[in-house]
């Protein structure tokens, strides 16, 4: 009876042994006290399972993957060495619970660092999409801008963006600039016109350093995305166009107000001509002198004291090294 109720206790528990033998659960537990107990197997890993694990996990045939697919690949090869949490407390003893998988190793892009410290030294330029009336149709403006001044130097509309397009508008602006070899960087994205082999290679021929921004990365050309902002956010900006023609009679007007009319915020509300231009500080010097005078009439309104018209920047930088960032 001793032997049989050990027996049956270890296959299938106490409590349903106690049912099979007819005995109270009371009974059977106070017998089962006076049974050898049986020796226990231990339920972990020994030290040199642990290691054995571990080095296959390590191995080079499963070094890139997870230890669920480790665990499903050797049931499926008809092998079980443990539970794949298992596997993964053993990695975490070594602190080598990481990303396994194989990961795509993308090229590092240097991030441009641009600086303009007068008007044509650096340019950029980019081309937005105008809605037509017309379904799944739209117009490519071409805008080329000049970091120091913001002052557009050359744009132009066509049905389509294209390499060739660039290339006639960069040499027409150019030629208008006055720009001479080894003066001007060009900056822009990485759209297929901006990196096509012909293009480049007019840029080699008029003398202009070429630099681009990092792939996805928007805040690498970030005066032209401004531009295209105040325009799709003006006040009379229409919503598509209906012909070609109204949409170059709206540009013009637009961009010389841009040019010539708006106070630019980044230039502390100069005008891009005046600074394009060199009036700039002649405008600055009136202003100073109206401020000046208006001090002098009430100096109690200015707690700070003599205001300080500010010019145009000292300096643009598209990406500024760490030690300039005050310069901007």
């Amino acid at each position: 009876m001793k032997a049989i109720a050990l027996e049956l206790s270890e296959k299938i528990g106490l409590q349903r042994a106690a049912a099979v033998l007819g005995l109270s659960r009371s009974s059977f537990y106070r017998r089962a006290k006076m049974l050898p107990k049986a020796a226990k197997r231990p339920k972990a890993l020994s030290q040199v399972e642990r290691d054995a694990v571990r080095d296959l996990l390590n191995s080079e045939r499963f070094v890139d993957k997870s230890p669920r697919q480790v665990y499903a690949q050797l049931l499926d090869e008809g092998q079980y060495l443990c539970h794949w949490r298992s596997m993964y407390r053993i990695l975490a003893e070594h602190g080598e619970v990481v990303e396994r998988r194989r990961q795509a190793q993308r090229p590092l892009y240097a991030k441009p660092e641009l600086l303009a410290t007068a008007a044509n030294q650096v340019w950029s330029w980019d081309i937005t999409k105008l809605k037509t009336e017309q379904k799944w149709s739209h117009y490519a403006l071409y805008t080329v801008l000049d970091i120091y001044s913001r002052y557009v130097v050359g744009w132009m509309l066509a049905d389509r963006e294209d390499s060739k397009l660039a290339q006639d508008l960069i040499k027409a602006t150019c030629q208008k600039q006055g720009i001479v070899p080894e003066q001007l960087t060009l900056h822009a994205d990485n759209g297929s016109p901006m990196k096509a082999k012909t293009f480049s290679q007019l840029l080699v021929d008029l003398g202009i350093h070429e630099s681009h921004s990092r792939p996805y990365t928007s805040d690498d050309n970030p005066f032209s995305e401004a531009q295209f902002r105040t325009m799709k956010y003006h006040a009379t900006y229409p919503e598509t166009f209906a012909s070609e023609e109204t949409a170059r009679t709206w540009l013009q007007g637009f961009f010389t107000w841009y040019n010539h009319e708006h106070y630019h915020s980044g230039l502390n509300l100069l005008t891009p001509a005046s600074v394009h231009y060199g009036t700039a500080s002649a405008i600055q010097n009136q202003r100073q002198a109206v401020m000046t005078a208006a001090f002098a009439r009430h100096p109690e309104r200015f707690s700070l004291g003599l205001p300080e018209v500010k010019g145009a920047p000292e300096a643009v930088y598209i990406n500024p090294p760490k030690h300039s960032e005050n310069l901007v």
